[in-house]
């Protein structure tokens, strides 16, 4: 007589075949966010590719991945990629809206006050990652510290701070690239070959 299989192992052979969207999400938001750092470094300006990055890249593949770690029921990956994508969208939204005539450009108190809220609420995630990897930590840690000097920098219109930002930011997105690759290489091999404590 054949078994039936219960909705409990149907759910449990659903997560064990679906594939991780994890490394998707980390390198959306690296290489993103290594891009918009470099111009905020001062390497080059602030143009349509970073744009079109933030849109697709950083905004869009991170919701994506967003939703298939919804489909897996990891809250906190979920949280973190979806809001870390519309994020990405709504960074090119004030860019973009004002240059369309469809809204005011935000002043220096309007940006820093979108930015300290996005340092205050990865602050929050950054806790969570304390019962995660190391590399989640250094990442997550990163951003925070990333977010509050853009809002200082933009608050007080210094050069230096948004500079010193910028290289701030590289080491954040880089090291989401490394996370992502982490997991993506030790998944394809089967054992760990890169740490991510």
């Amino acid at each position: 007589m054949n078994q039936i299989d219960t909705p409990q192992e149907i759910l449990h052979t659903l997560k064990e075949t679906t594939a991780n969207p994890a490394p998707l999400g980390l390198c959306a938001f690296g290489l993103t966010t290594v891009l918009l750092n470099l111009a905020n470094a001062g390497f080059y300006p602030l143009d349509a590719m970073i744009l079109a990055m933030g849109i697709f890249y950083g905004g869009i593949a991170q919701v994506i991945a967003g939703m298939m770690e919804w489909k897996k029921g990891n809250t906190f990956a979920t949280t973190a990629f979806t809001s870390y994508g519309l994020f990405w969208l709504s960074l090119a939204g004030i860019l973009m809206l004002p240059k369309l005539g469809l809204a005011n450009a935000p002043n220096a108190v309007a940006m820093s006050a979108y930015l300290a809220m996005w340092g205050a609420f990865t602050l929050v995630l950054f806790i969570g990652t304390l019962k995660i990897t190391r590399a989640l930590q250094s990442v997550f840690l990163t951003l925070t510290i990333l977010f509050f000097l853009l809002a200082i920098g933009d608050y007080t219109d210094s050069t230096t701070i948004k500079t010193f930002a910028g290289y701030e930011g590289i080491l954040c997105g880089g090291l989401a690239i490394y996370t992502g690759l982490a997991q993506l290489l030790n998944e394809v091999y089967g054992r760990k070959i890169c740490p991510l404590g």
